[in-house]
């Protein structure tokens, strides 16, 4: 949450400059307060367990979030409880005409698949382009951001000769970004896919900035320049044990599968895993509540614009 100090403090000027956010006397006086509405599109089979994982980092705030949970209408859910989704998830068709604050859409197991052959990319086609007149912010992850990126920009998924499969090293590319606030210079974050997006796609298209990559996992955060809609490609939702459920399973189906990097103490699967993201998920996920959302959707959700407001504080 911001600072609150008058506009004329000295201190003003040297917090910002430090990326600390302080919000002024008269900015303060009139904001209007109201519960956040957050729509998670889940995509993954594993759904209670994904819908755990992004509550867990969502919850971490002094926000107070209404979630609703969608599944696609045109997909069966063969390993989710039919009892759990009638309880629990609405359709798309169920809530086209409502607006929400923030989105996330999540992966999905569909990596070798081309887009157009996935049984409900017509479908996600339709909830992306509405995002843009009913959500204010979205956060897409992993496979649903390759989906974003490809459905919007055109920009390609490429097969890896080796699965991307562990815990890297990634550096902040945009210093002054508010999304990236409180990270370190370098930071860790997990990765577990089959494909990935290239740099040099990403760099000639103007709507888009690379906020943060890794020499070994690749681009790791791409924002759109309103930061509207932002593409993560690794999972820094994941809980300390997921990225080894992944490999126990792959192991015992006899699939090619190595060790997760920088993932067990000197790589030996028989000892606990090190988690060395939680810090960054968690500052991730209160950044774009707080500065994307939180702060800049209009307290009148009707009122929310078709792109094109950059955050500026």
């Amino acid at each position: 949450m911001p600072v609150k100090i008058p506009e004329t403090l000295p201190a003003r000027q040297i917090l910002e400059s430090e990326n600390v956010f302080v919000m002024g006397e008269t900015r303060a006086r009139h904001q209007d307060i109201r519960p956040i509405r957050l729509a998670i599109l889940n995509l993954m089979p594993t759904k209670i367990a994904t819908e755990t994982q992004l509550l867990r980092l969502l919850g971490n705030s002094a926000l107070q979030i209404d979630i609703t949970l969608l599944h696609m209408d045109s997909h069966h859910s063969k390993n989710t409880p039919s009892d759990h989704l009638l309880a629990h998830y609405r359709s798309f068709r169920q809530v086209r005409r409502e607006k929400f604050d923030g989105m996330v859409i999540t992966g999905a197991p569909v990596e070798h698949m081309p887009f157009e052959e996935v049984d409900y990319w017509d479908d996600l086609k339709t909830i992306m382009e509405w995002t843009e007149t009913h959500i204010y912010s979205t956060m897409h992850i992993c496979w649903g951001a390759q989906a974003g990126l490809y459905y919007r920009f055109g920009i390609p998924k490429y097969p890896l000769e080796a699965k991307m499969f562990g815990v890297f090293p990634h550096r902040v590319n945009f210093r002054n970004e508010l999304l990236l606030r409180g990270f370190d210079d370098v930071f860790y974050a997990p990765h577990s896919r089959h494909t990935e997006i290239r740099r040099e796609d990403i760099q000639p298209v103007r709507d888009l900035d690379i906020l943060s990559e890794s020499d070994e996992a690749g681009i790791y955060i791409v924002a759109s320049r309103d930061r509207r809609q932002f593409y993560i490609t690794g999972h820094s939702e994941y809980d300390p044990l997921t990225l080894k459920a992944e490999y126990d399973r792959d192991r015992n189906q006899g699939m090619p599968i190595t060790v997760p990097k920088n993932y067990y103490p000197h790589d030996d699967p028989t000892q606990q895993p090190i988690v060395r993201w939680r810090g960054h998920a968690n500052l991730l996920f209160a950044n774009w509540l707080n500065y994307y959302v939180y702060q800049l959707t209009p307290y009148d959700r009707h009122q929310i614009p078709q792109g094109g407001t950059y955050a500026t504080f």
